[in-house]
């Protein structure tokens, strides 16, 4: 199968839920309803530089094809950024977290990911981060040893609960592996302004960027309206572009991630929802002047 001749233009990656499928989080188990060579083909012929797998997808595939050959295929496709996710509760008994951590690892070392997401547990945001310092330390150094890096994802209902909060759990662990995950609508339901979200980035830690869009409202709870009621880019009520305008006058360089979960996405097939979320978020990108 022939390599796909990359468009010139802005680097998107299709994160992990946006070629899943049917498949939603916390599903008993996450598995996409697509293989990951499926995949693979759909994103590389629709024109993206990148895409992302979650922990069950990698367990099956560690037990049955093996990491190496699903990693020859991406790269025989074009495909040079593949991301692999998520760690939890890493700063509790290791034996809750180290399998998953490992395997995880292991998949990382076998793609050349650039990162590895965290996220932390669901909950009511705690304030005081200190205690998870040393944890999220030593994910960086384990990280690094393995020819990659952590990046934290915090969640509006979850104990990191917002970007400023992980930006300075993140200062405060300083290690050059230790970054974060910055996802559009995390931002706004956890009540994090633009402004604000200026002020507290580095851009040298900022590891994910991921695009999407929402109701000006939440539809349901937190977690029903992430997984199910999010929007195409541009078709929300959030500022998609001025989000775009913030990291890039801060100068972050990192592919751009599109991350759509939501009914309707996955009710549509995975070429077409790939087609509408690419060009949906390339539109949004061309209006920020990225």
């Amino acid at each position: 199968m022939s390599t796909p001749r990359r468009p010139a233009g802005p680097r998107l990656v299709a994160t992990c839920w946006t070629t899943a499928g049917t498949a939603r989080p916390l599903d008993v188990p996450e598995l996409a309803s697509h293989t990951p060579f499926e995949r693979i083909d759909a994103v590389a012929d629709g024109g993206w530089a990148g895409l992302g797998f979650a922990h069950d997808d990698l367990d099956l595939m560690n037990r049955t094809t093996g990491f190496a050959a699903v990693a020859r295929h991406a790269r025989d496709r074009g495909l040079d950024h593949v991301e692999v996710e998520l760690v939890t509760d890493w700063w509790l008994d290791p034996s809750q977290w180290r399998p998953r951590w490992n395997l995880l690892l292991d998949a990382a070392e076998a793609f050349g990911s650039p990162v590895v997401k965290a996220g932390s547990a669901f909950g009511a945001p705690w304030s005081d981060l200190s205690s998870l310092v040393e944890p999220l330390r030593r994910l960086a150094v384990e990280a690094a040893d393995r020819g990659t890096r952590v990046a934290l994802e915090p969640l509006p209902f979850a104990v990191v609960g917002s970007v400023p909060a992980a930006a300075d759990l993140v200062r405060r662990v300083d290690h050059s592996a230790a970054g974060l995950t910055v996802d559009l609508w995390h931002v706004v339901r956890a009540g994090t302004t633009l402004d604000e979200l200026a002020t507290c980035l580095d851009a040298d830690r900022v590891f994910q960027v991921e695009l999407d869009d929402a109701d000006a409202q939440p539809v349901g709870d937190l977690f029903e309206d992430t997984r199910d009621r999010r929007r195409y880019c541009g078709e929300g009520d959030l500022d998609v572009e001025g989000f775009v305008r913030v990291l890039r006058d801060l100068g972050v360089d990192v592919p751009w991630g599109v991350e759509v979960l939501s009914e309707e996405h996955r009710r549509a097939g995975l070429e077409e929802g790939l087609r509408r979320a690419r060009d949906t978020a390339l539109a949004v990108l061309d209006a920020a002047g990225a």
